[in-house]
């Protein structure tokens, strides 16, 4: 067990790829927090994963249930060793019918909600003084722009950005914070992703899903599961030496 008495909070885990990550933590030992804004969602997973499990109420977009969920974990594990930055939001818009709602919500979510989260879990990991891993999820998608994907990517393309900022300046106190860049990945998000799509694209619900799936070099879109191998690594001590690094896990399609 490579996380054995390690204790991890992954924001948005109730379900989809931040649930296989969940998963995965447990087998190897850890303590995870299943940290989601649906907190019945939460329940109902922690459950289902077991004793290791437990749910935490948490609103990457406001400052104090940031605080409030860092609290939870320490009262209930004595500290926080592993943070994985899940969650996100999504949407798609032609640049001339990008609305300021739709901006604000990706960013407050997206980029803001990594910066304050990783800030509040590094700060209880310095008080700890042992150091402690923090992992940003990106996406293929920050690496370049599409031209319908305009702010999502700009977001993603911020974590990246802020995983060199942070992991080069944390560092000193031993805390790595490293990357994952998923390709395409056949989770919940896929249906809201495909309908948006369907409308902008002209195209059939479903046909860009299968698209994408043959686009990818390997031949299929990927699974929550096919990420969780490199989670469990860059939290692992095998990865001691990895500093403000972003992993592509995505089947081929972005080489770099």
């Amino acid at each position: 067990m490579r996380l054995k008495g390690k204790s991890a909070l992954i924001t948005g885990s109730a379900r989809g790829i931040g649930r296989a990550f969940a998963e995965a933590y447990t087998r190897e030992g850890a303590t995870v927090a299943i940290a989601d804004i649906n907190l019945a969602a939460a329940e109902k997973t922690a459950a289902e994963i077991g004793a290791n499990a437990y749910p935490v109420r948490l609103d990457v977009s406001d400052l104090a249930s940031i605080e409030a969920a860092v609290k939870a974990v320490e009262t209930k594990t004595g500290g926080l060793d592993i943070l994985i930055n899940n969650a996100a939001l999504f949407d798609l818009a032609p640049i001339v019918e990008i609305t300021k709602a739709s901006y604000d919500k990706l960013f407050s979510v997206n980029v803001a909600g990594t910066l304050f989260m990783l800030q509040a879990a590094a700060r209880t990991m310095i008080a700890m003084g042992k150091g402690g891993r923090i992992i940003n999820i990106a996406s293929q998608a920050g690496r370049r722009g599409e031209g319908l994907v305009a702010v999502y990517c700009a977001t993603k393309a911020a974590v990246i950005s802020l995983t060199q900022s942070a992991g080069l300046d944390l560092i000193k106190h031993r805390i790595n914070v490293n990357g994952i860049a998923p390709g395409v990945v056949d989770s919940d998000m896929w249906d809201e992703v495909d309908a948006l799509f369907a409308k902008y694209e002209n195209r059939p619900k479903g046909e860009k899903r299968r698209l994408v799936g043959e686009g990818v070099p390997y031949g299929r879109m990927g699974k929550p599961e096919d990420l969780t191998g490199m989670a469990v690594f860059l939290a692992s001590d095998d990865a001691e030496y990895i500093v403000a690094q972003t992993y592509n896990v995505d089947g081929g399609q972005w080489m770099s």
